[in-house]
């Protein structure tokens, strides 16, 4: 499948930007939403400032778009109503829009979150149930059932990318097991985008090729790319790389525990 016409949602974000540079050279037009203003770089690139919140201005900007990567949303935990607007209701406008347009493939960010409380010493499938580390893993939930739905229901073709630590290089313990590379995270979006049509539904974890990962890498049949990076490279680096995780633990870390979510919600 080539990458023809692309919407990224969350184009002005961390990921958004780093998948806006490399798609600019490959796609045939790029359709950028972000709730703040983009400025267009390239000839190819057409921007809207859009909040996912109105479904009117999502499907007028999805127009003519032939698959769509849904980056756009609240990144980490915060009060459920703001979650379940920006996260669950935005996804909805952004699936409803695909569905109505006839685009043939969604690409959703999902997020390692959806499966935080499993514990490190557990290599974890994205066949597995859900176990939310917190309000924003439930919303994460909630978009990838919402995917699914689109999916079965409608025909959509839709590939959830479970996200793990995004950054430029591993900075703490915990990133050597759950750290995606900006390379691999190009790669696993690319693959999604360019999955043949009868990819129907698929979820599966975006993380590079870390030696202590605890998630399953996706099955060629699920999605075609193998990371390149291993967060290891980096361990002599990280403070406390070389204490062993306790395989009892949950895998979201700090992420897990009550005070996270306590301080979203009302006193």
């Amino acid at each position: 499948m080539a990458i023809g016409t692309v919407a990224i949602t969350g184009a002005a974000g961390n990921i958004g930007s780093v998948a806006r540079e490399a798609l600019r050279h490959e796609a045939s037009r790029l359709v950028l939403l972000d709730r703040v203003p983009i400025a267009p770089v390239a000839d190819n690139e057409q921007a809207h400032t859009v909040d996912l919140r109105d479904a009117q201005a999502v499907e007028s900007a999805l127009s003519g778009v032939d698959c769509v990567l849904h980056l756009g949303g609240v990144p980490d935990e915060a009060p459920l109503p703001d979650l379940l607007e920006a996260n669950v209701l935005g996804t909805h406008h952004v699936l409803e829009a695909a569905r109505r347009h006839g685009i043939e493939r969604v690409v959703l960010a999902s997020s390692n979150r959806l499966t935080g409380f499993y514990p490190t010493g557990h290599l974890t499938g994205p066949r597995e149930p859900a176990r939310p580390d917190g309000l924003y893993g439930v919303s994460k939930v909630a978009l990838e059932a919402l995917g699914q739905l689109y999916a079965d229901k409608f025909g959509l073709s839709v590939i959830c990318l479970r996200i793990g630590s995004f950054e430029q290089t591993p900075t703490e313990p915990r990133h050597l097991a759950t750290w995606l590379s900006p390379r691999d995270a190009v790669g696993y979006i690319r693959a999604a985008l360019t999955a043949p049509p009868t990819t129907r539904f698929t979820a599966v974890y975006a993380v590079s090729a870390n030696t202590r990962r605890f998630w399953e890498l996706p099955a060629r049949a699920e999605l075609d790319y193998t990371p390149l990076d291993d967060a290891e490279s980096y361990a002599a680096h990280i403070p406390g790389a070389d204490i062993p995780a306790d395989p009892a633990s949950p895998q979201a870390g700090a992420y897990a525990t009550p005070e996270f979510t306590l301080k979203h919600l009302r006193p």
